[in-house]
């Protein structure tokens, strides 16, 4: 990628133990290292994202396409790729419904086990 040879190396090597000594050295390793890992992982959930929204794209325009042909006569894998959209478009309208439904129950339930349990009214008495 940088077309760094074996001599190159060396010389950046040396440069830094002579510039950081034999103390520090390890220690700017480390750290570069650090920086280095947390780049490539960013780079790669960055790649990640990419191809997520690309599948999605290309199951957008399989669907378009679907709809201008009337939903009729469709190719086997188009029928999976609009079958499989619409699976994810469920998917992602759920998560958002169901959890605000089931943390107000949850809410509701937790207010109403407060009120009725025995260390609320416990404490009122002492």
């Amino acid at each position: 990628m940088f077309d760094i040879g074996f001599w190159e190396l060396v010389l950046i090597a040396v440069i830094g133990l002579v510039v950081l000594g034999p103390e520090r050295l390890p220690i700017a390793i480390r750290n570069v290292s650090r920086w280095v890992g947390a780049a490539k992982r960013m780079a790669g959930s960055v790649r990640d994202e990419l191809e997520q929204e690309l599948k999605i794209k290309e199951l957008q325009d399989n669907l378009h396409k679907a709809e201008q042909a009337g939903m009729k006569n469709l190719s086997p894998e188009l029928q999976e790729s609009v079958e499989t959209l619409r699976q994810r478009a469920a998917d992602v309208q759920h998560p958002y419904a169901s959890s605000s439904t089931s943390t107000a129950a949850a809410h509701d339930t937790e207010s109403a086990d407060t009120a009725t349990s025995p260390s609320s009214t416990s404490s009122t008495d002492k």
